[in-house]
């Protein structure tokens, strides 16, 4: 027996050790491991606090590291942290951190987690994603200013260098893939605090602990970053350079990857997707996310839940999707999109309703003609915000066609840059809006708690107290199959009042060079580039 076992190890070893030299074996490496990937954009901030989309999280997630980080398919793997104990039914986590060090050679410890999770609390610092941390104890209360809380009373603590506890409100089954989201990252103390409100907008003195380190930063035309030896898993990075474009025309995109300027583009455009399919140029990921109009229900006649509801069923979202996008998108007739299991592994969508038919042309006149305005008469004009990022224009002037042919409506469309667009949306300066929004963990709840009162994405500035206990409750509840009804009512309420008309769930087409191996495209359209590399060709 003990021979036989022998041999299978040898010939297990041998095996292995082929196709690891099949991976990204110096033999196949291309002399020069420098990627250009098209951000599509200039971020806003690299301050992982205040960053707000994945044009921000897919330079971010490269620059630095979490206790965890995410696989291909969004399951968390050890990072930051090597392991961690989970107590007191699932309310207490001990984490236990490698030896890592920051870009500068700076040992990182668990004082840099507690310090950078109570600075994204500290309702100075204005989170927009702080609401992410609110399952911790205390963390909410505190962001809120309670009186009868401090930064000491959040259930985060170092107990040393190495070692951190987080004490939860409730057990919460995916705190850990939360974790990997960039809210949740270390920042070097000393390097916020020297540079103040400059943090995050410079690549002078930026201070990392992911892959990659920042060299460079050319406002409006692209970010470059270089291989962090400094970082613990530094053997695994292959990449010398990494360089982050900033081309916000799709055209401008496919020419620049037709030729040779860039190996990796997310914005091909979609009139041109099936020949690249078909070429091989580009290819669709796996994407759990949602595209969705928004409205601001401050703004009249916005403010009127039958007009906003008039606006959604006049929406035409199979022509949109066949015809416009032309990548397999799926039209949405509910908000959370599929993928997303319940607690049972069947999909929340599929056991979910439909909330609103298709292009109901009929019913989304008599509605406009109840809030006053038969035929569209006397309506006033009203605006598409848009981003000058990618196909957002497309889907934008698809819509404007749709509602002034189905309610003789006049609409016109404004397009922004990147950041002014934000801008406009969380300063209320807007009408409506349409935007992607990716999750940020695998759970149906990254949708739904983005709409409580207050909360700190919900630019529609909706509101609705039995929703808001609802998303509390499911938050809260040790009955999981609960939780998932609650979830359910939840976004009932959401559809039935309709602050947002969802429009379709994504499909994710990108393009990439067939000698570019191993990214990382997790369902939340994060683009990991620590384990790339480049082979000969």
């Amino acid at each position: 027996m003990f021979r036989k076992y022998l041999i299978l190890f040898i010939i297990f070893v041998f095996i292995t050790g082929v196709l690891s030299g099949c991976n990204n074996s110096d033999v196949l490496l291309a002399e020069q491991q420098i990627l250009r990937y098209n951000l599509g954009t200039e971020p806003e901030t690299l301050d992982s606090a205040k960053a707000k989309g994945n044009i921000e999280f897919n330079v971010l997630i490269n620059l630095f590291e979490g206790l965890i980080r995410l696989d291909a398919t969004g399951n968390p793997q050890p990072a930051a942290a090597e392991s961690w104990d989970i107590e007191d039914n699932g309310k207490k986590y001990i984490f236990h951190l490698r030896d890592t060090k920051w870009s500068n050679g700076d040992p990182v410890t668990a004082y840099d987690f507690e310090y950078s999770w109570k600075r994204v609390l500290n309702p100075d610092t204005a989170s927009g994603y702080a609401y992410q941390l609110f399952y911790i104890k205390n963390a909410a209360a505190y962001n809120s200013r309670d009186s009868n809380t401090s930064s000491d009373t959040v259930g985060v603590k170092a107990l040393d260098e190495k070692t951190l506890e987080v004490t939860l409100e409730a057990p919460t089954a995916y705190f850990l893939t939360l974790l990997a989201s960039p809210v949740y990252y270390p920042v070097h103390k000393p390097t916020v605090e020297e540079q103040g409100d400059k943090y995050g907008a410079q690549a002078e003195g930026f201070v990392s602990n992911g892959p990659f380190k920042i060299v460079s930063w050319r406002h409006q035309e692209k970010i470059e970053l270089a291989k962090n030896e400094n970082y613990w898993d530094s053997e695994q990075v292959k990449l010398s350079r990494l360089v982050f474009l900033m081309i916000d025309n799709p055209s401008t995109e496919l020419a620049a990857f037709e030729t040779g300027q860039i190996e990796f583009g997310d914005n091909p455009p979609y009139p041109e997707i099936e020949r690249l399919k078909q070429q091989n140029k580009a290819k669709i990921a796996s994407d759990f996310s949602n595209y969705f109009f928004m409205f601001n229900v401050k703004k009249p006649p916005l403010n009127d839940p039958r007009v906003r509801k008039a606006l959604n069923l006049a929406i035409d979202r199979k022509a949109l999707v066949e015809n416009v996008l032309k990548a397999g998108q799926v039209p949405a007739l509910a908000f959370v999109p599929y993928g997303l299991k319940d607690l049972k592994g069947e999909d929340f969508r599929a056991t979910g309703a439909d909330y609103f038919k298709d292009a109901d042309f009929e019913k989304a006149r008599e509605l406009l003609s109840e809030a006053g305005y038969p035929d569209g008469k006397g309506f006033p004009e009203i605006q598409i915000l848009t981003n000058n990022n990618g196909n957002n224009k497309p889907i934008a002037e698809a819509v404007q066609q749709m509602w002034s042919k189905n309610l003789n409506i006049k609409v016109k469309i404004k397009v922004q840059e990147w950041m002014v667009y934000l801008e406009s949306l969380f300063t209320g300066d807007y009408q409506t809006s349409g935007i992607m929004w990716s999750p940020d963990y695998l759970d149906p709840m990254t949708f739904l708690d983005i709409f409580v009162t207050g909360g700190g994405n919900n630019v529609t500035f909706w509101g609705n107290k039995d929703y808001d206990n609802l998303i509390e409750t499911a938050k809260k509840t040790s009955d999981l199959e609960k939780r998932f009804e609650l979830m359910h009512d939840a976004e009932e309420i959401l559809m039935e009042e309709m602050p947002v008309s969802p429009i379709f769930f994504n499909a994710d087409p990108y393009m990439l060079k067939p000698y570019v191996k191993d990214v990382i495209l997790n369902p939340m359209g994060w683009r990991d580039f620590k384990n790339c590399w480049i082979e000969k060709h």
